[in-house]
């Protein structure tokens, strides 16, 4: 946006892909999603709470433009130079929670790295991000229960603010991205994982890796926080391998053996090895993370090819504000 404010990107349509018809039916329970579309909502209603208090008509000056949509009263946008998604001014997005490092790290507003999660920078930013999470959400929550993929969810919309702040200083930033993102890497891990119950493996993780590629590449245009997608990306796929275990293929079946015959176990040993790993990678993870951050480290310093990860300057833009 031209004010400078970074929304968490929008995710493309492409990953309302089913992987229902990779994966072996099993006797597992299939769970009522009620926590995906509590968050849609709460979204949704968090976005209509800004706007009424942006209050575009009062605070708009002649020369700065006129707002858009003047019939919605107070609820109107902000001029499209200032804000071409159609939602609130970055003074707006700044006073309601949006992340911005000056004040997490000097002004004692750590909150800033929960509450941004759940602002959006206008109405095309907060409807793509919605309809993403009710295409990616409502499946895992079917499979997986509201506490894990709730917990998913959470943390690497965290572990995503985390990222962002330790690379973007200058901007505030606003945006789901960083959980849906989450979710997309939970995908990824679940699927390695629990490799033997897929039947066309390699076909599901061949479609998934596109997916993510593809939602990870709008991350290099500007004014789009490509951090807080990797970092909720890889926050949700080290989750996954933590809290979406499944039996191994043939477990259910084997317990039906006779007293004297072979019953397999559970899971197999490299998922125990992976959850162990997972583990040790987010606790080292976040606390590397926070104690540099709260320390007052710019990740730009430590890495100087890193930013290329979320802008990469072209003839049509720069990548320096």
């Amino acid at each position: 946006m031209a004010s400078g404010d970074l929304e968490r990107g929008t995710k493309n349509r492409r990953n309302n892909t089913n992987f229902s018809s990779y994966y072996v039916e099993t006797a597992e329970k299939q769970w009522t999603s009620w926590l995906i579309p509590m968050f849609v909502v709460a979204n949704i209603a968090v976005f209509i709470v800004v706007m009424y208090v942006n209050d575009c008509p009062k605070k708009i000056l002649g020369s700065e433009g006129s707002c858009v949509a003047k019939f919605l009263g107070r609820f109107s946008f902000q001029p499209l130079k200032e804000n071409p998604l159609f939602g609130p001014s970055s003074a707006t997005l700044e006073k309601m929670g949006a992340l911005e490092w000056n004040k997490v790290v000097h002004g004692d507003q750590g909150w800033r790295l929960i509450t941004c999660m759940w602002l959006h920078a206008g109405v095309i930013h907060v409807l793509a991000n919605m309809l993403s999470l009710v295409f990616i959400g409502i499946r895992l929550e079917q499979q997986f229960g509201f506490v894990r993929v709730g917990l998913i969810y959470l943390v690497s919309g965290f572990g995503g603010s985390i990222l962002s702040a330790l690379f973007i200083q200058q901007n505030i930033s606003v945006g789901a991205s960083g959980a849906l993102f989450g979710l997309l890497g939970a995908m990824l891990s679940e699927l390695l994982t629990n490799w033997t119950i897929y039947s066309n493996k390699i076909a599901a993780l061949l479609t998934l890796m596109v997916i993510i590629a593809i939602n990870l590449a709008v991350g290099i245009l500007p004014h789009v926080d490509n951090f807080a997608h990797i970092g909720g990306f890889l926050t949700g796929f080290l989750l996954g391998f933590v809290l979406l275990l499944r039996p191994q293929f043939g477990w259910a079946e084997s317990r039906q053996f006779p007293a004297d015959g072979r019953v397999k176990s559970k899971h197999k040993a490299y998922q125990y090895a992976l959850l162990l790993a997972a583990i040790v990678l987010l606790i080292v993870g976040f606390t590397l993370g926070l104690v540099m951050l709260f320390k007052g480290e710019n990740g730009n310093e430590h890495c100087n090819w890193c930013h290329y990860l979320s802008c990469v300057p072209t003839s049509k833009w720069n990548c320096q504000n």
